[in-house]
């Protein structure tokens, strides 16, 4: 609108002869301020504070549910931390085929931890805290239908949060890894189900804890 209006107010017609001492008048200058203290007003009182309760977790009163979720070439663990909602200690140490985790089974709080391959499970209007960390390369954990993307980096636990609005149903939502880590990147997918409250409640009580499933 600016450019607009200068090509038309000060058009060669309208001005045949060049002013050379330029503009006098110091209305440019208040403009530039007002402008100034608007994107200020905007940026503090709007801008920073929504974006800092949109990046923020959600409390233990909104009783999230919390997952880890570690990447690896190429595959997707998820670890739930069972009715305790206490995640067991793991060390790369106790890394095994039947426990790649790494959970030390030792631990009181791993006793009823749940861990799936390929297999996320959340409950629908509930938020999710999922942590995200990888056990080889960079990875990046994609849900598409929840409009997620955050990367998995090695020595890091990067936790992201959405709250699911609606249940996949009969539909199968797929775990993309959005970031290419090796020759089996395209292998690299896993499935979320989002699950009513009672529907999630039943799946987790079918699920065989870590430590009885390595004892067995």
């Amino acid at each position: 609108l600016v450019f607009l209006f200068m090509i038309t107010r000060f058009r060669a017609s309208k001005h045949p002869k060049a002013i050379y001492h330029g503009t006098k008048s110091h209305l440019s200058t208040y403009a530039e301020f007002g402008i100034l203290i608007v994107e200020i007003v905007l940026l503090v009182v709007f801008s920073i504070p929504l974006w800092a309760r949109w990046t923020s977790p959600p409390g233990p009163n909104e009783n999230p549910l919390e997952v880890r979720v570690v990447a690896e070439q190429f595959a997707w663990n998820v670890h739930y931390p069972g009715p305790d909602r206490i995640f067991g200690k793991s060390d790369v140490s106790l890394v095994t085929s039947s426990n790649p985790l790494g959970i030390d089974i030792t631990d009181p709080n791993a006793k009823d931890d749940i861990t799936t391959l390929n297999q996320l499970y959340l409950e629908v209007n509930r938020p999710v805290i999922v942590r995200l960390t990888s056990k080889d390369v960079i990875h990046s954990f994609g849900l598409p239908y929840m409009r997620v993307k955050q990367d998995a980096i090695p020595g890091m636990m990067v936790p992201v949060h959405f709250t699911p609005i609606q249940t996949s149903g009969d539909g199968i939502w797929e775990i993309a890894c959005a970031q290419l880590c090796g020759l089996g990147h395209y292998r690299m997918r896993g499935q979320y189900h989002v699950e009513t409250k009672e529907g999630l409640k039943k799946w987790l009580a079918e699920q065989t804890p870590l430590v009885a499933s390595i004892s067995e």
